[in-house]
């Protein structure tokens, strides 16, 4: 069966060292024109759309759509400033191999893309540093759908075009580090293979209903759990 594999990025494929946070916080306090704002809340999993309506009714603004086209347009300019100047920004351990692995495996059924709250334009700065770009032509993004569910639906007909299938003739798997990752892959259903990489625990994914759990892509089983 053709496989269609949809990566998260924040806490899944990279740690950013808190770039992203700081660079939607500060998109934000831009745009209202004030010293700073801080967000009392995670943004795990979240699309960059919700995390700005939120922060703006925590801040008791309207999240009106053209207010958040501001926020969204200033944004970008503000992450690649951010990441380019993180200290802490890592690939997670065992990702990069994978990945390697399944570009070198030459299958013609297989489509390897993003499944990422990011809108695109901020998902290609995360990735660009660490030259991961390449390894993901298509993807499901923030700009596609705030819902996360969404989103994946997307990305994963992006894929099936890609392959030249039908969705429904595709085995669709989503990597991910949070609940909302688990349980927006069985919203289309797919399964879910959940890495502890980011801010939830093992027995928070496990509660959540991860099909396959590790610790992190280099664990024993990892690999073969995408293509199994």
């Amino acid at each position: 069966m053709p496989r269609i594999l949809l990566f998260d990025i924040d806490g899944t494929l990279i740690r950013s060292g808190g770039a992203g946070a700081r660079a939607l916080e500060r998109a934000v306090a831009a745009v209202l024109g004030l010293a700073s704002v801080q967000a009392d809340f995670s943004f795990g999993g979240m699309t960059d759309r919700m995390i700005f309506r939120r922060l703006l009714g925590s801040l008791g603004v309207e999240p009106e759509e053209s207010l958040i086209a501001r926020i969204l347009e200033r944004y970008p300019a503000i992450l690649e400033e951010e990441v380019a100047n993180a200290e802490h920004y890592a690939v997670q351990r065992g990702m990069r191999e994978s990945l390697q692995a399944l570009e070198l495996s030459g299958r013609g059924d297989l489509a390897v893309g993003l499944g990422t709250g990011n809108v695109e334009r901020g998902a290609r700065i995360k990735l660009a540093r660490a030259d991961l770009n390449r390894f993901f032509p298509f993807g499901g993004f923030g700009c596609d759908a705030e819902d996360r569910g969404e989103l994946l639906a997307a990305g994963a007909a992006r894929g099936a075009e890609r392959l030249g299938v039908a969705v429904s003739e595709c085995s669709i798997v989503v990597v991910g580090d949070t609940p909302r990752d688990v349980s927006a892959a069985h919203a289309i259903g797919a399964r879910c293979v959940a890495v502890a990489t980011g801010g939830a625990t093992r027995d928070e994914l496990e509660a959540a209903g991860a099909d396959h759990l590790f610790d992190d892509m280099a664990s024993p089983g990892a690999y073969e759990a995408l293509l199994s």
